[in-house]
């Protein structure tokens, strides 16, 4: 196993994430967005070298992902959930929405072992519903994030709501997409 450059990234966003979940913890929102940000950079940045000096390993392909997903989902649970710092929360991901993103996550997890093909690990891409689901996630998180490090302000009721709608109609989309595609590749006749 060769650990590249991009792959050390990776793990640094993985390494990111308790420092992320104690800022956001104990209420300290503007280093919780600078973390946040950064891990963000960070995957920008290992993908972009993995592509551009051929340094794709299957280490990356399986810690890429990882790394987000644990980032995203310790996001959610703490900017939903009751926590030390709730009353200095002006925003928060409504629950319901948190625990749609998460059993999807899970359900897609499950398919994709399902579907593993150790001749094909390349069977079960990412789709681009569910690339732009992830992007509308980030987007909420990061907007929940900001408005809290900003402080109450009066627009928060109009713009918030439509962003947590807007992404529980993408995860279940994504979901329902990510479901039938592999539910499909499983039936399938083999010969």
């Amino acid at each position: 196993m060769v650990i590249t450059f991009p792959n050390l990234l990776t793990l640094l966003r993985i390494l990111a994430v308790p420092f992320f979940a104690i800022a956001v913890w104990y209420g300290h929102t503007v280093d919780a967005c600078i973390l946040f940000v950064a891990a963000g950079l960070t995957d920008v940045l290992d993908g972009y070298l993995a592509r551009r000096f051929n340094q794709k390993s299957a280490l990356g392909a399986i810690l890429d992902p990882a790394a987000d997903k644990l980032l995203i989902t310790t996001a959610f649970i703490l900017l939903a959930f009751p926590h030390e710092a709730r009353e200095l929360c002006v925003v928060r991901i409504p629950p319901w929405v948190t625990i749609l993103a998460i059993s999807r996550d899970v359900v897609i997890a499950l398919a994709a072992l399902l579907a593993y093909d150790p001749v094909d690990p390349n069977k079960f891409k990412p789709s681009i519903l569910g690339k732009l689901t992830t992007f509308v996630e980030l987007l909420a998180i990061s907007l929940s994030l900001l408005m809290n490090a900003l402080g109450p302000k009066p627009y928060y009721r109009f713009v918030v709501p439509w962003v947590y709608y807007l992404m529980a109609v993408m995860v279940l989309a994504s979901g329902i997409h990510y479901f039938f595609r592999t539910t499909s590749g499983i039936n399938a006749d083999p010969s």
